[in-house]
């Protein structure tokens, strides 16, 4: 109970605070789409977002993670310093390259992810964000692993709300372009000196260790591809359909991708609590077990929330956005159950990281990857926006189905056959919903209650313990 707790509290706390962050862009992208001419214009400004993600990931290069494995790795203030102060050096060189390597290619860039050299400027302000967001993410990351809550509630609050106070009244005056790449580098900015004051006694020159540097390095440097292959996963369709099928396809595709990527509250409250809960608890007897149910509960909700939104994705769309946007409705529930996946999958890859064996990820997630790829090339000429979605859910299935596979063979994880029999459940729904009754909210409802009633069959024993365990706190708070 003590462990499932903590876990809770994380899940809950972080989850908050990383909920906030995430849904405040999501309820402004209605507001955003309404004030841009056309989809073209949003698609440009999604494409910037893809730029960062890709330079960031070369810029941390598996950084943070490596950080935060080596920080629990002794109870030693000092110690942690070092390791907090070494992953800052480190991370502040390679950002510094990254950005000026952008500045140098701006136009080759350009006409890669935009179609056209004339977007360099955009490129400018990509570079800037990535300089400012790789260093912030090490700055800031003290404040998590001391598992200081409501500072992250407050900065996770701040920060986009001073991103939309610069995006707004710039949308307004009609800079459509530049409004949220710029209003992201002003944000980000204005964090990043935040953390810098918040979290100063742990970054001092002096305390930069070369021994800690290759024990980074070590866990790291496999991290990389792993984080270029996410990349792959979550951006690499929007630049694809950008040279397929044209920008305002990518618009349609990335708005499609903001609300179904509202599994991304799902999955930002889970990371947030996920890490401080994984490395402290890794080295208890019973880690494989709590992993494997923490694994089938959050397989569960990520089902039952995805056959819900099938339900529900046509009306929310016609409601939401303008008549050029209804096509993406389709898409939402395909990139709502990814981010999902992607969860799942971090939760088994975990075990990895904690064994410190980092490369098994690597070579399963570039397995899923190739997939995506090949399935864009194939799809997108053909389904359009749809042909992109399907490529990138079945990329995340076949990852996870391979890890999960390598995994239990490796004693590192146990799920059982009711959880397989579950997932099977999802995927028979998925296939009537978009056969069927793809924009039939009634029909997709009553699916959704009666996959509820399936789930809540297989897992009628685990049900009951909880209700036997709220039974017996509400005895004794009495």
């Amino acid at each position: 109970m003590p462990k499932f707790k903590l876990f809770l509290e994380n899940f809950l706390v972080y989850g908050i605070g990383g909920i906030i962050s995430k849904i405040i862009p999501l309820v402004m992208v209605p507001v955003v789409t309404r004030l841009m001419p056309d989809s073209g214009y949003y698609g440009i400004s999604d494409l910037s977002n893809t730029v960062v993600s890709f330079a960031s990931s070369l810029a941390v290069m598996g950084m943070y993670d490596a950080m935060y494995r080596m920080f629990f790795e002794r109870d030693n203030t000092e110690y942690r310093k070092s390791v907090c102060s070494t992953a800052l050096c480190f991370t502040a060189a390679t950002s510094v390259i990254v950005f000026a390597v952008m500045i140098l290619c701006r136009n080759w860039i350009a006409e890669l992810f935009f179609r056209d050299k004339k977007y360099a400027y955009i490129v400018y302000l990509s570079a800037m964000a990535t300089l400012v967001g790789a260093t912030n993410s090490i700055i800031s990351a003290p404040t998590r692993m001391q598992n200081k809550r409501k500072i992250f509630l407050v900065t996770n609050t701040l920060s986009p709300l001073i991103s939309y106070a610069v995006t707004i009244p710039m949308l307004l005056a009609g800079y459509y372009t530049i409004a949220l790449p710029l209003a992201a580098v002003i944000s980000g900015v204005t964090m990043e000196m935040a953390f810098g004051v918040l979290n100063r006694g742990w970054f001092r020159r002096d305390q930069f260790d070369r021994e800690i540097l290759k024990q980074l390095l070590v866990i790291a440097v496999p991290l990389l591809p792993n984080f270029l292959i996410y990349w792959v996963f979550n951006s690499s369709d929007k630049v694809m359909l950008t040279n397929l099928a044209g920008v305002g396809a990518a618009g349609i595709y990335s708005v499609g991708s903001k609300l179904g990527h509202a599994s991304q509250l799902i999955y930002t409250a889970f990371a947030g609590g996920w890490q401080f809960f994984a490395f402290s608890t890794m080295k208890e007897k019973n880690q494989v077990e709590s992993n494997s149910r923490i694994y089938e509960y959050l397989g569960l909700a990520s089902y039952v929330c995805t056959a819900f939104l099938c339900a529900v994705s046509y009306p929310v769309y016609r409601f939401l956005f303008p008549e050029e946007y209804l096509p993406g409705y389709v898409i939402a529930p395909y990139l709502f159950l990814a981010p999902l996946l992607q969860m799942l999958y971090q939760v088994g890859n975990n075990q990895f990281l904690v064994i410190k064996k980092t490369w098994p990820g690597m070579f399963i997630l570039s397995g899923g990857a190739i997939v995506n790829i090949l399935l864009n090339l194939v799809l997108i000429p053909g389904l359009g926006i749809e042909g992109a979605a399907i490529a990138t859910l079945a990329g995340y299935i076949v990852t996870d189905v391979v890890d999960m596979i390598v995994l239990t063979k490796c004693g590192l994880m146990k799920v059982s056959l009711r959880f397989w029999g579950a997932t099977a459940g999802i995927i028979v729904y998925f296939l009537l919903w978009r056969l069927l009754f793809p924009g039939g909210t009634g029909a997709g409802l009553s699916g959704s209650f009666a996959l509820c009633i399936l789930f809540a069959a297989l897992y009628r024993a685990d049900l009951a313990l909880l209700v036997k365990a709220v039974r017996q706190r509400k005895r004794e708070g009495r």
